[in-house]
């Protein structure tokens, strides 16, 4: 295993700076994952870590070792690329021999790790067939022991699941998250897709436009958000322009602007020191789960009447669009199957003051 460490990276591409000023450690036997939008700059991360591309500026080490000009074919990482990258008029066992082989490992070791190998991902049963005739789920499987089977220190994943179905997608999360369990081996995973992050990392980077604004573990980057952009990507969020009028070692006193105009409501706990004073716009964040309805007035802090415009109904949970203080709010609620929503219905929403975060305003958007 290895650790990696980005030490004040920048990449660019003629004049446009696709990666600028990383800095991140990844652990030892860690599943690390890079989110964002397309051209965020996580695969071109993804690439200098692996060689193909070298940083305009900074340093990549591998632990103590100094990687950055290194050549890929000496940086000992296996990579599973988006489109598999296999060899289709080859086997599967000739596809996974194929880096041992460049190696020269001898015959008896190299039948040896493959057939091990194969074995690990439940495909040694399909060794003599081609992989033009494998599922897609079965392809992936291969480029992932293909990876695996030349025992590499770090294994990296550039949205290996993106060409699958819904439900090959969520079997094939399961099988890396096993696999990269039973080789304890350091794992970078690129995704765009933010429930792949949530379900499977052990710590997350969150990237957008060249720079990396959040990192850390599922729970923080959802619960705790740095700003509007990692809270608006990160699942549904209620975001609202804030103003902090006061502050106590307690509380959070704000001035949320409404479409009725300015409302005050208050935080308690909040876990980031937003500085009242600080340059720049700030908002209010609220995930829809943590948002209570009434059906009748209520006393306590951040209570709001609304009306329920929109019932969206998911099985398990239903999802509301209330219209409140001329904003649209969203909200969830678990489908208990003794609640009866209608449209139309009039409610009272509370924020409850230690689920809402004070964020900045990097998007300059507010829904």
């Amino acid at each position: 295993m290895a650790s990696i460490k980005i030490e004040n990276v920048q990449k660019a591409f003629g004049k446009v700076i696709a990666v600028d000023h990383l800095n991140l450690e990844i652990k030892d036997g860690e599943f690390f994952t890079f989110l964002g939008p397309s051209g965020c700059g996580k695969t071109t991360t993804l690439r200098m870590i692996a060689g193909f591309y070298y940083p305009t500026k900074g340093i990549v080490r591998f632990g103590d070792k100094d990687m950055t000009r290194v050549p890929p074919e000496k940086r000992n990482t296996g990579m599973v690329f988006q489109n598999y990258a296999l060899f289709p008029h080859m086997t599967v066992f000739e596809n996974v021999a194929f880096g041992l082989k460049v190696r020269k490992i001898s015959s008896g070791e190299l039948k040896k790790r493959v057939q091990d190998v194969l074995q690990k991902v439940r495909l040694n049963q399909y060794s003599d067939r081609q992989v033009s005739q494998l599922s897609g789920g079965q392809q992936q499987r291969v480029a992932l022991a293909r990876a695996l089977v030349i025992e590499p220190e770090i294994l990296l994943l550039d949205e290996p699941l993106s060409n699958l179905d819904a439900k090959l997608r969520d079997e094939m999360r399961s099988e890396i998250l096993r696999l990269q369990r039973e080789y304890k081996i350091t794992t970078i995973y690129v995704t765009h897709d933010q429930a792949e992050a949530l379900s499977m990392s052990d710590r997350i980077a969150v990237f957008n436009f060249g720079v990396c604004h959040q990192i850390g573990t599922p729970s923080e980057i959802y619960n705790e958000p740095s700003n509007d952009f990692v809270a608006g990507f990160i699942g549904e969020i209620n975001l609202f322009p804030a103003r902090i009028e006061k502050k106590t070692n307690e509380q959070v006193f704000l001035s949320v602007q409404t479409g009725a105009g300015p409302k005050e409501m208050t935080v308690k706990n909040h876990p980031f020191n937003v500085d009242p004073d600080s340059p720049g716009d700030l908002a209010i964040s609220i995930r829809p789960e943590a948002i209570i309805l009434h059906y009748r007035q209520v006393d306590g802090a951040n209570v709001l009447k609304g009306k329920i415009e929109e019932v969206y109904f998911f099985g398990s949970v239903i999802n509301l669009i209330i219209s409140v203080e001329g904003m649209r709010l969203k909200a969830d609620l678990l489908n208990n199957q003794s609640i009866k929503i209608k449209k139309g219905t009039e409610v009272f929403v509370q924020l409850p003051e230690d689920h809402i975060r004070v964020i900045p305003m990097v998007s300059g958007e507010s829904s």
